[in-house]
C-alpha cells in the first residue's frame, strides 16, 4: 500500500484488457499533440493476473492445461500480431489441434456414435438419423451445417441483403454453405437485416430478435434442442441477440476450415508477458506498478482545488486495510459482474449518465461456465479409440470433454473432463462447497512421476471427491463400456460463475443497439475521464481479441495514442 498515491491513470483489473491498456499507454506511439501519462498503475483484486485466462500445470505433466480461455484464431489480428511479432522473443505459438472426428464420440439421447457419422452418410448419399424428431428437410444435417442453413436462409430472404451481398454467400452443394463476409460487412448487415419469414416475427429487425426465437421459428423447437445440444455450447443458442449470433457462428464455430492456435507454456503467457513488459517500463515502480490483491471499493470526485480528478478507495486483501489513490483518469477493465459489484454506475456524477451506464451494464448477458480438469497416468482415449486431440460431446451434464494431450517425455495426460455452460452449471454447483456444506476433496494419488510431496502442494486445489466421481461416471457413459475410464490421479476445477467474474463469457441481449453501446461504454460521459473496456462490451465476446479491440479503440479515441506500427493498418477494429 502507498496511501495518498498520486497517478495520471489508474487501471482497475489486471485481466488482458487492463494489462494491454497499461502497456500501450507507456510504450505506444502518440498521435500528434498528445502527451504520455507520467504514471500508470494497475490494481487487481486477486493474486493472479490474466482474468479469465488461466493455464495450470498438474503434477507429473509438463503440458499446460487451460482452465479458462484457451485458444485464438489467426483472424484475431491483434492477438496474432502480439504473439508473432511484438512478443516473438517471449512467446511461441503452437497449434491447438481439433483431432479427427472419426475418433470422437457423440452421445445424445442415449444414442452413441462417432462424430463423423454425418459426414460418412452424406458422402455415401445416405441420411444419418439421430433420436431428434427433426423436420424432414433438415434430417441428416449436423449441427454446424444446420446453423449455416438457418443463417443463409434468413440472409437470402431479405431483399436488402440480396441486393448488396448475395454474391458473398453461397449454397454450393447439399449441406454446404459458404460465407465470404468481412467484419465490416457484418457491421453493415447486423443493424439493417430484416426478418422476412411469414409469422410472428415478420418485418422485425434481426437485431431485435432473440436467437432462440429465430431458431424455433426457422426449424422448430425440436431442431433448436438438437442445435443447443449437438453444437456443444448452450451459450451459443440462448436467447441472445440474433444479429450478433450470425457472424459469431459462421466465423468461429461452423466452419470446417477453422484452425486454432495457443501458446507453448500456456495461453496465459500472453497476459504474463504484457505484465512483464508493463512493469519493465520502470523497475522502481513509480511510473508503472502492478498492485495485486488490492480491490476498488469506492471512487468519488476529488475535493475542489485538488490537482487530481478522482479519489479511489482500495482495500488491501492481505491486511484488510483501506488506502487512498488520487488519479486523473480511471479505466475499469472488468467484466459485467465485477462492474456491478463495485457499483460502477454510481461513479458518474450526472444522474442521466449514471442511469444510462446502469442500463447498458445490463445490455449483455453473463454466461455461466464451469471447467473440470483431470490428470491420468496414460492417455486412455488414445489407447482405446485413437483420439489424440479434440472433443466429444454429450447431452449429459458434463457436455464436452477435450483430449488435451500427453506429456512428450512420459505417458501422463490431461483431460478437460467437463466443459459446460448455462443450463448445466447448476448441476455441478450442487457438488461444490457452499456456506451450507463443506465437501471432502478428491485425494490426489502419487504416481511414478507425481510425488506425494508435489501432490501435497495442490491438495487445496482439488475438486470435491463427489464431483470427480460423478464426472468419471459420465465420462464412462459417454464413451461406452468398450472404453473403460480409469480413475484420475489429480484434478483441478474452476467455476467461472463465481464472483467477481459472473460467467466465463458474455452475449449481447436482443434489441440492444450494439453499435451505440460499445462506444458509449468506452467513455460514458464526455466530461469525465472514466472508461470501461473489456471483452464483455465488445463484438468479439468470449475472445481475448474482443478485449484488445475495445482497449485499442479507447486508447486511440480518448488517450491520444496513434495506430500501432505493428498492427495491419487495414485491420477493422469494429464499432
Amino acid at each position: 500500500m502507498d496511501d495518498g498515491l498520486q497517478l495520471d491513470v489508474a487501471i482497475i483489473g489486471a485481466g488482458v484488457s487492463g494489462l494491454y491498456t497499461g502497456w500501450r499507454l507507456l510504450v505506444g506511439d502518440l498521435a500528434e499533440g498528445a502527451t504520455r501519462p507520467s504514471s500508470v498503475h494497475l490494481f487487481e483484486l486477486s493474486e493472479r493476473l490474466g482474468g479469465r485466462i488461466e493455464s495450470v500445470f498438474l503434477p507429473g505433466i509438463s503440458l499446460a492445461a487451460e482452465i479458462g480461455g484457451m485458444r485464438y484464431l489467426q483472424s484475431h489480428v491483434i492477438v496474432d500480431s502480439l504473439i508473432s511479432d511484438v512478443f516473438s522473443q517471449e512467446l511461441t505459438p503452437q497449434d491447438f489441434p481439433l483431432g479427427d472426428d472419426k475418433h470422437h464420440y457423440r452421445y445424445l439421447r442415449g444414442q452413441r456414435f462417432k462424430a463423423d457419422e454425418w459426414a460418412n452418410a452424406q458422402a455415401d448419399r445416405r441420411t444419418f438419423k439421430t433420436r431428434y424428431f427433426l423436420p424432414d428437410e433438415v434430417v441428416g444435417f449436423d449441427s454446424d451445417q444446420l446453423f449455416n442453413k438457418v443463417i443463409y436462409d434468413v440472409l437470402m430472404a431479405d431483399p436488402w441483403f440480396q441486393e448488396r451481398y448475395s454474391n458473398q454467400v453461397k449454397f454450393t452443394a447439399p449441406y454446404d454453405y459458404t460465407f465470404e463476409l468481412t467484419a465490416r460487412d457484418w457491421d453493415d448487415i447486423k443493424p439493417n437485416l430484416t426478418y422476412r419469414k411469414p409469422g410472428p416475427y415478420q418485418g422485425k429487425k434481426v437485431n431485435d430478435l432473440g436467437f432462440w426465437n429465430l431458431l424455433k421459428d426457422q426449424v422448430g423447437q425440436e431442431a433448436y434442442e438438437f442445435l443447443a445440444v449437438a453444437g456443444g455450447y448452450y451459450s451459443n443458442t440462448i436467447n441472445w441477440n440474433a444479429a450478433e449470433a450470425f457472424p459469431y457462428l459462421v466465423g468461429d464455430f461452423s466452419l470446417a476450415s477453422v484452425e486454432y492456435q495457443t501458446l507453448k507454456g500456456g495461453y496465459d503467457q500472453l497476459g504474463n508477458t504484457l505484465a512483464q513488459r508493463f512493469v519493465a517500463q520502470d523497475p522502481s515502480g513509480k511510473r508503472a506498478h502492478l498492485w495485486g490483491q488490492n480491490g476498488l471499493t469506492a471512487l468519488t470526485p476529488a475535493p475542489e482545488g485538488s490537482p487530481y480528478r478522482y479519489v479511489l478507495t482500495l482495500n488491501n486483501v492481505q491486511s484488510g486495510k483501506s488506502w487512498t489513490v488520487y488519479a486523473n483518469a480511471v479505466v475499469l477493465a472488468m467484466p459485467r459482474r465485477a462492474l456491478e459489484l463495485i457499483g460502477a454506475d454510481r461513479f458518474f456524477t450526472q444522474p442521466q449518465v449514471s442511469a444510462e451506464v446502469r442500463k447498458n451494464l445490463d445490455a449483455v448477458i453473463s454466461e455461466p461456465s464451469f471447467k473440470l480438469l483431470m490428470g491420468f497416468e496414460s492417455p486412455w482415449w488414445n489407447q482405446e479409440f485413437q483420439a489424440v486431440a479434440g472433443e466429444s460431446i454429450t447431452d449429459l451434464p458434463m457436455r464436452q470433454c477435450y483430449y488435451f494431450g500427453t506429456d512428450s517425455v512420459n505417458s501422463h495426460s490431461i483431460l478437460l473432463a467437463s466443459y459446460n455452460d448455462m443450463r448445466t452449471t447448476p448441476f455441478w454447483s450442487a457438488l461444490m462447497d457452499s456456506p451450507h456444506q463443506q465437501l471432502e476433496r478428491f485425494k490426489p494419488r502419487p504416481t511414478a512421476l507425481a510425488s506425494r510431496e508435489a501432490l501435497a502442494q495442490v491438495e487445496d486445489l482439488q475438486a470435491p471427491a463427489v464431483m470427480v466421481a460423478e464426472a468419471v461416471s459420465q465420462l464412462q457413459e459417454l464413451h461406452g463400456p468398450a472404453n473403460p475410464v480409469p480413475q484420475p490421479y489429480v484434478s483441478y476445477f474452476r467455476n467461472w460463475t463465481d464472483d467477481p467474474y459472473g460467467g466465463g463469457y458474455h452475449a449481447w441481449r436482443a434489441g440492444v443497439s450494439v453499435r451505440d453501446v460499445m462506444p458509449f461504454m468506452r467513455r460514458p460521459d464526455p466530461d469525465e475521464h472514466l472508461h470501461i473496456c473489456g471483452e464483455a462490451y465488445s463484438d468479439q465476446q468470449g475472445w481475448v481479441e474482443g478485449a484488445f479491440c475495445e482497449a485499442e479503440k479507447m486508447l486511440q479515441a480518448h488517450f491520444g495514442l496513434a495506430w500501432p506500427a505493428w498492427l495491419d493498418s487495414q485491420y477493422y477494429l469494429g464499432w
